[in-house]
């Protein structure tokens, strides 16, 4: 029967990629609209680590920046983030990751739901940090349209995120042939 326990190598490995989700975060791509390569280090997580452990990375590097650790974009940190209007979408990280999970559990080891997989959960992460957005912009300097909010937030971020998928998935299924994790 296999144990649904975590071993030591594993909680090294989950440390290991919490920190490297923080690190991502704290590189910033300089172009008309900056971007960080956040997203990119939750995708290659869940994809080396594996749904179950991925998605305990990625709560483990929240937690952390809401306990005041500087591990958000720009080096930000605190709970505030996370309540502020950009904090939908490090929430939404939580949704890729356990849409990851699911996909692996229903279609293991299947390269295409994996591609797929990511790209719900870069959907997701959207949907959650958009509304999110929506909320805590309302609240702050008054209500503000769904597509000004997709402008600001989201059209910017598609091509981007859609390359850090391509990369993700390419350096992830090399890494897996090399490493076992």
């Amino acid at each position: 029967m296999k144990q649904n326990t975590l071993t030591t190598r594993d909680i090294a490995y989950i440390a290991i990629f919490a920190a490297l989700i923080a690190i991502c975060s704290w590189i910033s791509i300089p172009t008309t609209v900056p971007f960080t390569l956040q997203t990119f280090a939750v995708f290659l997580t869940c994809m080396i680590l594996g749904g179950k452990k991925g998605t305990i990375a990625v709560l483990i590097y929240i937690l952390l920046g809401s306990i005041g650790l500087p591990v958000f974009a720009n080096f930000a940190a605190g709970f505030g983030v996370i309540l502020g209007t950009t904090g939908g979408y490090i929430v939404g990280f939580i949704a890729s990751g356990l849409i990851m999970w699911a996909f692996e559990k229903l279609f293991p080891n299947q390269m295409w739901a994996t591609c797929v997989s990511m790209i719900l959960g870069l959907a997701a992460c959207y949907a959650i940090g958009t509304a999110w957005f929506m909320v805590v912009y309302a609240k702050s300097a008054g209500a503000v349209g769904l597509m000004t909010v997709l402008g600001w937030c989201v059209i910017p971020f598609i091509i981007p995120d859609l390359i850090k998928i391509v990369v993700a998935l390419v350096l992830g299924q090399r890494l897996k042939k090399i490493v076992k994790f």
